[in-house]
């Protein structure tokens, strides 16, 4: 086992807009910011910078068996690969991500939206560490600047992995496994890659991505030649580690946005009102209900929102809300293993969708994994790594790719798939090349 940090000092400071500070920060190796809009579901925004512990790399057994060790406690910094979970169903994949990256971040400075108060939280060995670090997250605070005006797309282009025909065909595929009893549905995707200018790196990418369009579960992190820009809106975990409330917010069911207000209303009460979409996210809810009951107390699963509408800058999505209580000494990471990869991004029955996930898909990465932090008294907020692109630094230039996908299901529509899949990755898409 290795050191914890023990001590801890927080202190409160007037509000300051968390993205003004992590301009200030700025996007260097182990820059972090998990950016909330502050709505309803997104009380939170952290923001860091030099960890003093870092992991990267490929885990053979229990996925979360690291985080068992108690160094890595509140102030970690966690992204689980999506092919690292789907491997008991796929088999071995050739990597195209490390299946678990951690970082342990002794200075945080965590944003309260809905009371307007900043915490500047210190951790060290001793008391004098602890308030060394505090001090340190304070000083960002003084380095709040306005983030820049919108520059040139940063992305010297955005090309598609295969041809439209190919997701059709995917589709279709799916669709007559369903019919043949192999499933009843299953989340596919479609990918996007490119290189970013000579100029530019993700931390510009998710400065654009958060003008006008900041989301529940925005983030920018950057380990080494590893970065990570995400711009979810879709919980997928939260723990209360004191209580033992486990809460889920699965999504699935999607109708793009118009900028007709009247248009856009329509959308928001179709997406409401349909068999389809509704049929869909239950299947999600009953696979969440099933995951969360491994870990929680007989009968205390249950529905608490079935089928609620949200709207985002570009989509309507339908959300239900699964929660739970867990059973005496449930940790982190025995949640994160009990239910990842999350549902809505897999299908029902879980292990059979990735295996048809494999069979139609090449790696997806860091895409539809999850984000998470550790917090005070064993408490975890994990994310759904969906709206999201993933950096590798290669001969001093940014690669990036990205991916969307549309939960597929008996009476599927090819053609109305493939348009889900662009009202998704839009924001994105503007994001790196305007």
């Amino acid at each position: 086992m290795s050191e914890g940090l023990s001590h801890v000092l927080v202190r409160d400071h007037p509000w300051t807009e968390p993205l003004e500070v992590a301009v200030g920060i700025g996007g260097a190796d182990g820059a972090l910011a998990l950016l909330s809009d502050g709505g309803p579901g997104g009380r939170w925004s952290h923001l860091a910078t030099g960890p003093d512990r870092v992991h990267v790399g490929e885990v053979e057994a229990d996925l979360f068996g690291p985080l068992r060790d108690p160094a890595w406690g509140a102030g970690t910094v966690g992204l689980a690969a999506y092919d690292a979970g789907a491997r008991p169903a796929t088999g071995a994949r050739t990597p195209v991500w490390p299946d678990l990256i951690l970082a342990r971040y002794p200075s945080l400075l965590s944003f309260d939206h809905h009371r307007h108060r900043v915490r500047a939280i210190g951790r060290g060995r001793d008391p004098a560490e602890a308030e060394a670090a505090a001090d340190r997250a304070a000083a960002w605070l003084v380095a709040a600047r306005p983030a820049p005006p919108s520059t040139e797309p940063p992305a010297e282009g955005f090309a598609a992995e295969a041809p439209e025909q190919a997701y059709r065909q995917a589709v279709a595929e799916v669709v007559a496994r369903i019919a043949a009893g192999e499933l009843f549905q299953a989340n596919i995707a479609r990918g996007w890659n490119g290189t970013l200018k000579p100029e530019a790196d993700p931390f510009d990418v998710f400065l654009r991505l958060q003008q006008g369009r900041a989301s529940s579960y925005g983030a920018f992190w950057r380990v080494g030649d590893l970065a990570l820009v995400s711009n979810s809106p879709e919980l997928f975990l939260a723990f209360d580690g004191v209580g033992g409330r486990i809460e889920a917010r699965p999504i699935k069911g999607t109708r793009a946005r118009s900028s007709d207000p009247v248009e856009d209303a329509a959308l928001a009460a179709e997406l409401r009102a349909s068999a389809k979409d509704r049929a869909e996210n239950l299947m999600i809810v009953d696979l969440m209900r099933n995951d969360l009951a491994r870990v929680s107390r007989a009968g205390s699963v249950a529905v608490d929102r079935l089928f609620a509408v949200e709207s985002h800058p570009t989509v309507h999505h339908l959300v239900s809300t699964v929660v739970g209580r867990a059973d005496p000494g449930v940790t982190p990471a025995d949640l994160l293993a009990a239910s990842f990869p999350p549902g809505s991004i897999t299908g029902a029955p879980k292990h059979q969708a990735m295996k048809v996930i494999a069979d139609l898909e090449p790696p997806r990465g860091a895409w539809c994994g999850s984000l998470f932090i550790l917090e005070e008294g064993g408490g975890l907020t994990a994310s759904v790594l969906i709206r999201t692109a993933s950096f590798e630094r290669i001969d001093g230039r940014w690669r990036f790719r990205t991916l969307a996908g549309a939960g597929i299901v008996a009476d599927s529509d090819p053609e109305a798939e493939l348009a889900e899949t662009e009202a998704k990755i839009s924001a994105l898409r503007r994001a790196l090349t305007a």
